[in-house]
Parts: structure tokens; C-alpha cells; sequence
């Protein structure tokens, strides 16, 4: 008897472990994994748009990676062949040399240089003149190239939130038609659309501002050397045209002539030089 209580505990645990369920392990809790295309194929048709900007950023991001660069704007060759070809006045051979290179640089010299030798008796501030609007406008189409990205980081939120209100649009249509057969799951569709498109448009609006601030920054530091580069070679220029318009031997200085007195009677001018007042 006094091992009555042990067995009725026993029997009881033996009970409760037959009706308690058994706890599901973890790969059995776990979700299947949804491929990223089925997740993109749920965004509707505003995906369209958004996948077409998305290509359009990365060919860009490629594009501007290789152009927007040193090599592209001046180097070190140019620069060295066109000032030494500058102190020697050969504008000839570097308008034929400018013509040839693709550097920014280049093409503002070739501008400036082809308008000295078409005008040349143009004075030094209309060289300066020509030489500042061509580098603005070299200088604009430079930093005009990465507005692109900035549209487009713009634009793909925009895309989203449309699609966001599409799909909200259509989950609440399903509503006011007071079909309730298969609600939960028609709801859940125009949702998902919504958070799709949404998500998506941010991605790529964030991805193409954040590269289009690298390329900003890149861009102004070579806005800046191609300012120095340009400066450097107009100040060439205009000195050794200058030099050109006012030829001549270099330190001579002309004697002031004064006048001498007469060897003979010690007076500053001769008699025969002095004229005499009428009447007198």
C-alpha cells in the first residue's frame, strides 16, 4: 500500500504524455524560403518601371565608374608637351596636338587656340574670354552627366508609393464588395503588393543617391584640377602672346638726349640755332 502513491503518479505522467502534442522542432517551424523573384513577381505591374530604372542605375554607375576620372580631364602628358610647346610659340603644332587628345583640358585649349589663330590680332582679355566659356561649359557637361542619378533616386520612391497605393486600392475594393469567402488571403495579396513595391522603389532610390554623392565628390575634385590645368595654360598663353605683340631687344634702355653747351662760346645753342623775335 505504501507504494500506491508512487504508481498513481507514474500512471498519470503516462497519461499526459500520450494526450500532449508533441512540440514541433525547429525545422519544422520554419518557413520555406520564398525565391526573390517570386517575392519581385508579387509587386504588380509598377515592378516594371522599377526594374527598368534599377538597369538604367547600374549601366550608369558602370558608365560614370570608368569616364568620371583623372584620365579623362588632364594629365600629366598633356600638360607637359603643351606648356613646353607654348614657351616655344609653336600654337600650330599644339592646336594639331589638342586636336588629337581627348582629355577636357585638350579641348579647352584646341578652342582657345584655334580662335588665335583665326583672329589674330584679337586682344589678350578676348582670348581670356573665349578660354572661360569654353571651360564653364566643359566644367557643366561634367557635372550635368551624374544629374541622371539623382532622377532616378528621386524618381523609384515615387514608383513605390504609386505602387503602394495600388495595391492598398485594391485590397480595399475587395473590401466594399463584401466578398468574404476567401478575404484574408485577397487582402493579403494587395498588402503584399504594396510592401513590394515600396520596398523596392526605395532600394533603388537609396543605391542611386548614394552613388550619385560619390560621383558629386569626384567630380569636384576634378573640377578642380581642370580649373588649375586651364589657368595655367591661359596665363602661358596670353604672356607669350604679349610678347609677341611687342617685339623687341630686352634690356636696352635709350640715353635721354640733352642738349650740349657751344664748344666755342659755351652757350647751350649757337648763334645760327637761336631765332630772333621779329622787330628786334
Amino acid at each position: 500500500m505504501k507504494y500506491l502513491p508512487l504508481l498513481l503518479i507514474l500512471s498519470s505522467g503516462l497519461a499526459l504524455a500520450q494526450t500532449t502534442p508533441a512540440v514541433p522542432t525547429e525545422t519544422e517551424t520554419a518557413a520555406p524560403a520564398v525565391p526573390l523573384i517570386d517575392i519581385m513577381g508579387q509587386g504588380g505591374v509598377m515592378m516594371i518601371p522599377l526594374a527598368a530604372l534599377a538597369l538604367l542605375a547600374l549601366i550608369l554607375i558602370i558608365l560614370y565608374m570608368l569616364t568620371i576620372r583623372r584620365a579623362t580631364v588632364v594629365t600629366n602628358r598633356f600638360m607637359n608637351a603643351a606648356d613646353s610647346m607654348l614657351r616655344k610659340r609653336d600654337f600650330m603644332g599644339l592646336l594639331s596636338y589638342s586636336h588629337r587628345r581627348s582629355e577636357m583640358v585638350a579641348r579647352l585649349c584646341a578652342k582657345s587656340l584655334q580662335f588665335v589663330t583665326e583672329n589674330p590680332t584679337a586682344s589678350v582679355d578676348e582670348v581670356k574670354d573665349v578660354a572661360e566659356t569654353e571651360g564653364s561649359r566643359q566644367s557643366s557637361i561634367l557635372a550635368q552627366r551624374i544629374t541622371w542619378l539623382a532622377d532616378i533616386g528621386a524618381i523609384a520612391p515615387m514608383l513605390g508609393l504609386l505602387g503602394t497605393v495600388i495595391g492598398m486600392i485594391k485590397s480595399f475594393m475587395l473590401i466594399s464588395q463584401g466578398s468574404v469567402g476567401n478575404l484574408p488571403m485577397q487582402l493579403a495579396s494587395g498588402v503584399s503588393e504594396a510592401l513590394v513595391t515600396t520596398a523596392s522603389g526605395l532600394v533603388v532610390g537609396i543605391t542611386a543617391m548614394v552613388f550619385h554623392s560619390y560621383f558629386k565628390g569626384r567630380v569636384n575634385r576634378l573640377l578642380s584640377e581642370f580649373e588649375a590645368a586651364s589657368t595655367h595654360l591661359i596665363s602661358l598663353l596670353t604672356s607669350q602672346l604679349k610678347n609677341q605683340a611687342t617685339p623687341g631687344v630686352t634690356g636696352q634702355q635709350v640715353a635721354p638726349v640733352h642738349p650740349h653747351p657751344h664748344p666755342q662760346t659755351g652757350e647751350m645753342y649757337a648763334p645760327q640755332d637761336v631765332v630772333m623775335p621779329h622787330g628786334q
